[in-house]
This record gives C-alpha cells, structure tokens and sequence, in this order.
C-alpha cells in the first residue's frame, strides 16, 4: 500500500511538473492565451497551493506580454489607415477584454516567494471597441451595398456575410435584417433535378417520384435550392440529371443444403449403482442419481430463398448558363432479399439454438421485381445524397 501512494505522488508530481513546462514554452513560443489558460486551469482548482505557485508567476508574465502584443498590433494597424484593418483592430479588442474577464474571477492572486499581490494592469475598452463597433458596422454596411450593385450571386453572399456579422455585433442596425433577406434571394442557385430512364426497364412510380422529393433528403445547403419539378417562375442555374443506365433483378432462387447433427443429449436418470449391483446412497442416505445419456440424431434440411437487385447510372452536372456538362458521378446501388428457413427429419434434441430458430420459420413470398427495384433505389438515394453533398455546384 505504502509503494502504492507513493507511485500516485511520483505521477502526479511528474503531469503537474509537466503542466508547469507546457505553460512556459507556451510563452517562450508567443503562445501567450494558451499559457493563460493552462495557468487558470490550474489554478481555478486551488489558487493558494504552494505547489500551484509557478502557474501565478506564469500567469503574470503572459498576460502582460499578450497585452503588449494585442495593442502593439492595433498600432500598427491604425497606422496603415487601411479600413479593411477595422475588423481586425476591433477583435483585438475584444480579445484584450476577454482576456481580463477570463481572469477577474481568480483574483487577487498573491505570490508567496517574493511576498507581494500578482499584478496585472487591466485596461477599460469599452469605449474603443464601442468605436470601433461603429467604424467597422459604417463599412461593412457600406460594402454590401456596393456588392448589391454589382447583381452578382458571389457578391450577394458575401453581402449576406457582412450584413450577418452586422447583426451579430450591433443588432437591428438599420435595415440590416431586410437586406440579408434580399442578399439571401439573390445569391441562391437553383438546381432542376430530372431522371432519364435508359433501361428498358419499368421504374415504380413511387421510386421516381421518391428519387425527385429533395425535401426528404435532408439537405443543409445554404446556397442551393433542389427542385424535382420545375417552376416555370423560376430561372434554374444548373441541372442535376440521374441517368439510370441498367436495372438488373436476378431470378428467384432457391438453395437446398442437408446438416446431419449427432450428439447425446440427457434422457431421464437412473439410480447408480456399485461393482455389486446395489443401489449407492449419499451421507444423507439418498439413493444417488445419474443422468442417462443417449445418443439422438437430426437431419436437418436448410433452405434459403435469394434474389438480388442492382441498378447502374450516371449522375449529370449541367450548367444551364454556358449549357455546358460541369461533371459527371457513375452510381449504382444493389439490394439482396435473402429468407432462411428449415425442415427437419429425426430428433430435433440434437440440434443447436440457431437451427431450432430456423425450424420454426417457414417460406415466403418472393419480392416483386418492383419491390426489388424500389428497394435498390432507396440505396441509391442515399448514394445520390452523398455525391450532391461532397460535390458542390460551385466552390
């Protein structure tokens, strides 16, 4: 017990020594808010440890070397007089009052070596990040309208990501919430999906139909809107056609296999017995009993019912503007219907669980070649889902 305690203190002194040398190269890399961080970890568990000491020095040194980085940064940035730097300037000071409110619950923290309170110099900046608040909505505001007056799709979105992060930092800024709406309207593609049956073969209503239904697929796709029937109000930018080159549904089949299962299973009991053929008893006096074992044999009839179904196609990106193809996916998609069943012939004591289970089941009805195709295609869908989502219309 005693060698156990004392290799729980070997590591825990060895992770806190370690903790301790992650922070400071944290520092010595310019990492200054993942050393703070590992520090208040630290010492959020217990601030007045003498063995948590070093994360306070620690502490001390980063925040005020990150503090000078973030304004040092800000200075230089208002020097370039360039009003792309307005976002930036103004996260920077977010991030210099964050980093004290992230702080200001620990404190006072006090270092024990040298017999003083830990410093740290906190900073009001209400007032600049409120400034730059307003310089930075003046001109993402006046952005958007600019990219509004080009009529273009991309400029629409980017549009809609400045009005966005306008609403986020200064809400029901003037008409902000109607002009994302219009952003959102224009910047959208609309995708005509179609299906072209070359197989020769019959598709179930229901699967085309299925097949067409975007709304069941789940799509998150900001920017894109499916239609599977078309609206004459609206002009489509691209089209996405689902070429079903071949449908293949194989013949009913039906297997036979034969299982011969042997073993000695417990049949009643009998009384045993001594060299002399009389009855043993126990301490108690009971006549002692014995399994009797008898060998028993099953011929056991497995049958397995098996049909298949595969189709093969051709995904299609057009572009409706250039009618031009953008790309093509191949996709296929199988489906196998399969029913076990048994019959048996002898005693079924020698057979296992899983054989007992397929005795007790019985033939079915073989799907139809609609079904099979129908159900092949749920398969496909969900192919379909997955090449819209890894291949975009535009990047």
């Amino acid at each position: 017990m005693k060698n156990f305690l004392l290799f729980t203190v070997f590591i825990f002194l060895t992770i806190s020594c370690n903790s301790v040398k992650n922070t400071q190269e944290a520092i010595s890399n310019g990492n200054y808010d993942d050393a703070i961080t590992i520090a208040v970890e630290n010492l959020k568990r217990n601030k007045t440890k003498k063995r948590n000491q070093p994360y306070v020095l620690l502490l001390e040194e980063a925040f005020k070397k990150a503090a000078v980085k973030d304004l040092a940064r800000i200075n230089f940035l208002k020097k370039e007089n360039n009003p792309e730097n307005i976002e930036i300037i103004f996260s920077l000071y977010e991030q210099l009052k964050k980093r004290q409110e992230f702080l200001k619950p620990l404190l006072p923290l006090y270092i024990v070596k040298v017999n003083r309170a830990a410093f740290f110099q906190f900073t009001n900046y209400d007032d600049e990040i409120i400034a730059n608040k307003n310089q930075l909505t003046d001109y993402l505001y006046q952005s958007a309208e600019k990219l509004f007056s080009n009529n273009n799709k991309f400029d629409y979105r980017t549009a809609y990501n400045n009005l966005e992060y306008i609403d986020k930092i200064n809400p029901n800024f003037k008409e902000v919430r109607n002009l994302m709406e219009v952003a959102r309207e224009s910047g959208l593609d609309f995708v005509l999906v179609s299906m072209k049956n070359e197989t020769q073969k019959v598709i179930p209503k229901r699967l085309e139909e299925d097949l067409l239904n975007f709304d069941t697929y789940g799509l998150n796709d900001f920017w894109t809107v499916y239609h599977g029937v078309k609206d004459v109000k609206i002009i489509y930018d691209f089209g996405l056609e689902l070429n079903l080159r071949s449908i293949e549904v194989s013949p009913e089949q039906v297997q036979e296999k034969e299982i011969i299962k042997e073993k000695e299973v417990k049949d009643g009991f009998s009384y045993l017995l001594d060299a002399d053929g009389n009855q043993v008893l126990d301490k108690k006096g009971n006549k002692i009993k014995v399994d009797k074992m008898v060998p028993v044999r099953c011929e056991l009839y497995q049958i397995t019912q098996f049909k298949s179904a595969k189709v093969i196609g051709q995904v299609k990106y057009v572009d409706f503007n250039t009618k031009q193809k953008i790309q093509t996916y191949p996709i296929s998609s199988a489906y196998a219907f399969e029913h076990v069943y048994a019959s048996f012939k002898g005693d079924k004591r020698a057979l296992e669980t899983p054989y007992m289970d397929l005795i007790k089941l019985r033939v079915v009805l073989f799907p139809t070649n609609e079904q099979m195709i129908y159900d092949a295609g749920q398969d496909l869908k969900q192919r379909l889902k997955r090449i819209i989502m890894q291949n975009k219309f535009r990047n």
